[in-house]
């Protein structure tokens, strides 16, 4: 069985979890074949997109990334994810509920938890459902502007079984050049069921 490498953890990052929590992670991803490509960005405060979004497992090789590195990411998911037995494990690692149904001010609510802490990452899938999309939700620039943070982009790539760490992002005063521009460094990959439209 071949060795696991992943990216140092960098000092301002946020860090959660446990060493028996972290070998286990490494163990379930070296057996499932994923690694991690880049680097970890040395920033307090960060908003991380992950694209393209097809499949459920996303969320599991990513839920393991962040578990293996020991990093403190909270991720918005949908509502019913938690409201079941998931949410018993889920929400104890750092899960924000949101309800699409009645998003009322996230991209308020997501700021103001920035404010709240000294250091914070936000993970986000910017095309907010696993379904084909033509559009990305816009609101991981609004939540990056509002909160004067970077945004770090995660490349799911699952015909060569990597998540690869992009450059930061800056988010500028032109939101609609900054979606063509971040999205388009998605297109070279693929996810389990499809790339980015």
């Amino acid at each position: 069985m071949s060795q696991l490498f992943l990216p140092a953890t960098p000092p301002r990052a946020p860090r959660r979890g446990s060493r028996l929590g972290a070998r286990l992670a490494r163990g379930l991803l070296r057996l499932a074949g994923w690694r991690l490509l880049g680097t970890l960005p040395d920033e307090p405060k960060l908003v991380v997109i992950g694209a393209p979004h097809s499949s459920y497992w996303d969320g599991v090789w990513g839920l393991l990334f962040k578990v293996a590195l020991g990093l403190d990411i909270n991720i918005m998911i949908k509502r019913e994810v938690l409201d079941g037995p998931l949410g018993l494990i889920l929400k104890p690692i750092g899960m924000i509920p949101i309800d699409r149904k009645a998003p009322i001010n996230v991209v308020g609510q997501m700021v103001q938890r920035f404010d709240g802490h000294s250091a914070m990452w936000l993970g986000i899938t910017p095309e907010g459902t696993r379904k084909r999309v033509t559009q990305w939700k816009t609101g991981f620039l609004r939540i990056a502007q509002a909160a004067a943070v970077p945004i770090l982009p995660v490349f799911i790539d699952y015909p060569s079984k990597t998540f690869t760490l992009g450059p930061l992002q800056h988010v500028g005063d032109d939101p609609d050049s900054d979606l063509e521009r971040i999205r388009a460094l998605f297109a070279p990959y693929r996810g389990k069921h499809r790339g980015v439209d």
